[in-house]
């Protein structure tokens, strides 16, 4: 997924996560780029619960667009579930590197 609003992301350990405030909005703004997302996500949990692959998150909360490494365990119709149930808003996910 390519985003061009997504340069010089802050990178965040998964832990500090549950901190942070995240808006309402989505940060994609047309259907391809969704449905990309989706898949990516779908992607992204396969390799997470089979092989506990690492994945490079790319995101934006309230302050800024950050960044987490990290192996997904769990998507929802809303949420990306990471370990100890740390979750990000799909709506603010701006590209998922598997």
């Amino acid at each position: 997924m390519t985003n061009t609003k997504k340069s010089n992301p802050v990178s965040i350990e998964k832990e500090n996560i549950s901190g942070l405030k995240f808006p309402e909005g989505d940060v994609l703004k047309t259907e391809a780029e969704i449905k990309n997302r989706e898949s990516e996500l779908e992607r992204a949990l396969k390799l997470g619960n089979m092989e506990h692959n690492k994945i490079k998150i790319i995101f934006e909360d309230s302050e800024g667009i950050k960044q987490v490494n990290t192996t997904v365990w769990g998507v929802t119709d809303k949420r990306v579930i990471l370990k100890q149930g740390v979750v990000i808003p799909i709506h603010r996910i701006l590209e998922v590197n598997v």
